[in-house]
């Protein structure tokens, strides 16, 4: 019973270093877009979210969770994080500021 539960905490752990990591480098990435692109159009903004998704999994890496286990359900899920994450921010920032 005592290893379930220390197998289900770390199980737990393990899914919200994956999730906080790739929601926060979504963010970064999408608040770094704006200063870097020209506006919504360019192309540089779509290599910016791929860069971020690979960013995300060596520091998922350098926070001890084993990235060699992961699923390719895992693996778009991360993917899936960052982009929304960037994608949203991103068109966020894009929106003019009226008064």
């Amino acid at each position: 019973m005592a290893t379930e539960t220390v197998d289900r905490r770390a199980q737990h752990r393990r899914s919200l270093k994956v999730t906080a990591t790739a929601s926060l480098v979504g963010l970064v990435a999408g608040v770094i877009t704006p200063f870097v692109t020209t506006g919504p159009s360019d192309r540089l903004g779509v290599a910016i979210a791929a860069a971020a998704v690979f960013a995300t999994l060596g520091i998922i890496r350098l926070l001890g969770v084993t990235v060699e286990e992961f699923s390719t359900k895992d693996y778009l899920y991360v993917a899936f994080m960052v982009f929304a994450l960037w994608f949203m921010t991103w068109t966020i920032l894009l929106q003019p500021m009226t008064p």
